[in-house]
């Protein structure tokens, strides 16, 4: 039988027929499932392997009052490994709704929200606080989560006097500045590793700054828990704006958008909620700028969809990276800075090999 010619037209129906998005409900159920039993698993798998219908029966006592039973299950469940496991979801979920915020805010889906300079100021906010005694709450304690906020903040004030300079937010100038001020505070950080008095402080401040989940406890929860779902909702509620953002300044304004205003809220957003993710995680890389790409390929660029789909699955790949970084040695614990890298440079090569390979 020969082979019927397809024509450039049926070829290119063909391939938008492939690329047609996804449900987002289907997905979004899917993907809070997958989440749930990452979590009992995380809460479940250690070097002291509990039951999961005992995990549940730990919290659920927790949650209703009931007295814990003696043993260690009540201890190892509700004060080690679930505040961990639930600050690994909400940290993942956060960075993926900045990294979609910020690859809209620039119009460029390969974009890391980490180079608008804040997650270098963040990092060099709780160095200092290592290396020169700043903090009062231990190596991953409140201190160090109050200098690393601390020096978001401040660089963020920086970052945005210097992009606003003359009036509005254009995408270069705002690269540009935040690439040029997070790189003086990065040599800045560096310096200050260099300062620190033993080996051990050296080799926490490093352990810090390749992402760490390990300080998780209930008190650290509380800026990202309020965080992650405010953002969440306000990214929503901007959604048919960031859309319009996506066809350019002038075709956003002529549907009534104030690009100029949007631009300032998404940049605030962005960077204020990357400061307190890095202050309570360290530098995580990757998962900011591969989530929101991965999840674009399969529900299409309509942030409506793009925004929730991009969470939760953030929140999944984290909470999956954190079990591997704490089983996967015996002896110790892999930065989840590692693991994601280790991950994510791979995976962002391949969708970034699909998506030239099948051009619109």
């Amino acid at each position: 039988m020969l082979d019927t010619p397809v024509s450039g037209k049926d070829t290119g129906t063909a391939r938008a027929a492939a690329r047609r998005p996804l449900p987002a409900g289907p997905l979004v159920l899917l993907l809070g499932l997958a989440l749930l039993a990452a979590l009992t698993v995380a809460v479940a798998w250690g070097s002291t392997s509990i039951p999961p219908q005992d995990v549940w029966n730990v919290i659920r006592r927790r949650l209703t009052g009931e007295a814990p039973r003696p043993g260690t299950n009540d201890l190892i469940v509700w004060q080690l490994r679930l505040p961990r496991a639930l600050l690994a979801a909400l940290v993942g979920a956060g960075l993926g709704l900045v990294g979609t915020a910020m690859q809209a805010l620039v119009r460029n889906p390969l974009a890391d929200p980490y180079f608008l300079g804040v997650s270098n100021g963040a990092s060099l906010g709780a160095v200092a606080a290592i290396v020169l005694g700043l903090g009062t709450g231990g190596a991953l304690g409140l201190g160090l989560s109050g200098a690393a906020f601390a020096g978001a903040l401040a660089t963020f004030a920086l970052v945005r006097a210097v992009a606003g300079r003359g009036g509005g937010f254009a995408p270069l100038r705002l690269v540009l500045a935040g690439v040029a001020i997070g790189q003086f505070l990065s040599g800045f950080t560096s310096y200050l590793v260099l300062q620190a008095g033993d080996e051990q402080q050296t080799h926490g401040v490093l352990f810090w700054l390749m992402g760490s989940l390990s300080g998780a406890g209930w008190p650290l929860l509380a800026a990202p828990a309020a965080a992650v779902p405010a953002v969440m909702l306000l990214l929503q509620a901007r959604a048919r704006a960031l859309n319009a953002l996506l066809m350019g300044d002038e075709t956003a304004a002529g549907l009534g958008i104030d690009v100029v205003r949007l631009r300032r809220e998404l940049f605030a957003v962005t960077s204020l909620l990357t400061g307190v993710l890095v202050a309570v995680s360290g530098a995580i890389a990757f998962v900011a700028l591969m989530v929101p790409h991965a999840c674009r390929l399969v529900v299409g660029g309509d942030h409506r969809r793009l925004l929730p789909v991009s969470a939760l699955f953030g929140a999944l790949l984290l909470v999956v990276v954190d079990i591997v970084c704490r089983t996967a040695m015996d002896t110790q614990e892999l930065p989840v800075g590692v693991v994601t890298s280790l991950i994510g440079a791979p995976a962002l090569l391949y969708l970034l090999n699909r998506r030239l390979a099948s051009p619109e």
